[in-house]
């Protein structure tokens, strides 16, 4: 490290091209939650017409947060932390709460990668080991609590998680989430272990190749049964929705706000090592514009072949109806079909109607078939997984798209760990005789140990809790500091002529109508409403919310009562309500 002449501050690393900081950029802001949290959201609230309220909050709360944070670490070269101290001492502890945010996210983020990891070994496995349940203890039949379940199910809460009856239950460590965990924690350090020299290099793998799977999916989910029930549901708009519900609002505020990464440091560093005549406003048009359009696209991938599995679903009910049907009356096989039942149905419900309701048929619905999604672990772990198990090649399948997740969260952790490491060296809290390489060593083993405590019985419940709170209120108020201290603290004038030093010319009327009002009032308006929708949850149903599940959570719920649904609560399910109310 050597120091500039003219001011005497440590040179700081330079990418090797601007390539590499977009790559960074982009693979840092989309992340897991363009897949499976997107999607989910377009899903529940009026499919195309969740988009209306979510390019609202990208242009006037995404983009100028987005440009700001990019701005001001280009043009003072600093971490997280260094940034606001230069701005007002007084602001210190802003970077400081990103510091231990981007440490807190890391923790639970890197355990779903480890996750991934777990699945992704048994892809290669023929048949995939969540498509059929195991043998019982005798090896005389199936286990019994799967087959009340699911194959699926029992893979995930069982021989995965291994889930406890509570989170005061910790139970044992798990080897093989520990062997998996450190495994995820490895791959990190070497992809980190010569800082941005190393991440950059990575980069060019891990921010792309997200991108060729959703296209092959796309290209095949295309072509599967199903496919387009899929896409009309999902972009069929019910504009009342957005009209009389305000909390498709806040969702796609703090959607757009966590899809960018914004306020965890990560991309303030990264723009920290741009050359200071960098048009910072482009990068931040480019890598808002392309994270939305991701999470467009992935919708489009991912809801073909929900919509296939569905088409499935749908057409195993009616086979199980016709056999029914068949037996009962005495018909000739292959006289009702899937798709002559209505015709059959309707006749036999006419002619013998008192027959036909004492028969035990269920009511197959298309609709309520594409209605049973899930939105994170849920879609990951759950959903997706059963509807790889009807592909052709599903091995394939399944080790194309959990090497696709893991690709999507290693890119973002380079971008939390980086909001850990930068502001540790601007603080000069760390020897310079140490090595960086060292140093990121460190930091990895501590969050290893730390980590381990989602390797416990419990530790789906306390990934949860976290992923709950710890990216949620803090980060909208370490927002709404860091974009009222640039404006007031360091002043609109003196930011806008550093954005003319950096680009050659000053933010338009826009970026400053949104800098000063829009942008601060939203960022209010969101952690004002959002805290009010918590107060008004009513323990009385606690699914609602982990920190009501955890009392009531007393005594472990056989898997056959568990329950997908659309609010991937706790541990990706809820309990049946009547469990709760009993």
């Amino acid at each position: 490290m050597g120091k500039t002449k003219d001011s005497g501050v440590e040179e700081r690393p330079k990418w090797d091209n601007k390539v590499q900081y977009l790559l960074t950029c982009i693979g840092f802001a989309v992340g897991l939650g363009n897949v499976w949290r997107f999607p989910y959201l377009c899903q529940i609230y009026g499919g195309g017409a969740f988009l209306i309220p979510y390019l609202i909050a990208l242009v006037f709360e995404g983009l100028p947060l987005l440009y700001l944070e990019l701005a001001i670490g280009q043009r003072l070269r600093r971490g997280s932390i260094g940034v606001w101290t230069s701005i007002s001492p007084l602001l210190g502890g802003v970077g400081i709460a990103s510091l231990v945010v981007s440490f807190l996210v890391g923790l639970f983020y890197n355990t779903i990668l480890a996750w991934v990891l777990w699945y992704f070994f048994h892809s290669f496995q023929n048949p995939l080991p969540w498509s059929q349940c195991p043998l019982n203890e005798s090896r005389t039949s199936y286990n019994t609590e799967c087959e009340k379940s699911t194959p699926v199910n029992y893979f995930w809460y069982r021989e995965t998680l291994n889930v406890t009856a509570d989170i005061e239950d910790s139970g044992s460590l798990q080897w093989w989430l520990v062997v998996c965990l450190a495994s995820a924690w490895s791959i990190v350090f070497f992809c980190f272990i010569k800082g941005i020299k190393s991440v950059g290099k990575a980069v060019y793998v891990t921010a792309t190749f997200p991108y060729l799977v959703l296209t092959i999916f796309l290209v095949r989910a295309l072509t599967l049964p199903g496919a387009t029930d899929g896409l009309v549901y999902l972009f069929t708009p019910d504009v009342s929705i957005i009209l009389k519900n305000p909390q498709v609002w806040l969702d796609a505020a703090t959607q757009i706000f966590f899809s960018l990464s914004l306020a965890f440091g990560g991309l303030i560093a990264f723009s920290s090592y741009n050359p200071e005549k960098n048009n910072c406003e482009r990068d931040a048009l480019l890598v808002g514009v392309i994270n939305s359009a991701t999470s467009l696209y992935a919708s489009i991938s991912i809801f073909s072949i929900l919509g296939f599995k569905a088409n499935n679903g749908y057409t195993a009910c009616l086979n199980e109806n016709v056999l029914v049907l068949t037996n009962n009356f005495e018909l000739p096989d292959q006289s009702i079909t899937v798709d002559n039942y209505n015709q059959w149905f309707d006749y036999l419900n006419q002619t013998k109607p008192e027959e036909v309701s004492s028969l035990s048929l269920k009511e197959c619905v298309l609709q309520t078939f594409l209605d049973q999604s899930a939105s994170g672990t849920g879609l990951a772990f759950i959903v997706f997984t059963e509807a790889v198990i009807a592909m052709p090649g599903s091995q394939v399948w399944a080790v194309l798209f959990f090497v696709m997740l893991f690709s999507l969260g290693l890119s973002s952790m380079f971008g939390n760990l980086e909001g850990v490491l930068t502001p540790l060296y601007d603080m000069a809290l760390i020897p310079k005789r140490i090595p960086n390489a060292v140093v990121t060593a460190i930091v990895c083993l501590i969050s290893f140990a730390v980590s381990l405590i989602f390797a416990l019985g419990s530790g789906n419940y306390w990934v949860e809790v976290f992923n709950g709170y710890v990216g949620s209120v803090p980060l909208l108020i370490i927002a709404f500091f860091e974009i009222t201290g640039v404006i007031y603290g360091r002043g609109m004038k003196t930011f806008s002529d550093d954005i003319y030093f950096m680009t050659g010319k000053r933010p338009n009327i826009f970026w400053k109508a949104c800098w000063t009002v829009i942008s601060p009032l939203l960022l209010l308006v969101v952690l004002v409403a959002y805290v009010v929708l918590q107060a008004r949850i009513k323990p009385s149903y606690p699914a609602w919310n982990p920190a009501y599940v955890i009392p009531y959570f007393k005594s472990l719920i056989p898997i056959s009562e568990l329950e997908i649904t659309k609010s991937n609560t706790l541990i990706g399910c809820n309990i049946l309500k009547s469990k709760f109310e009993a």
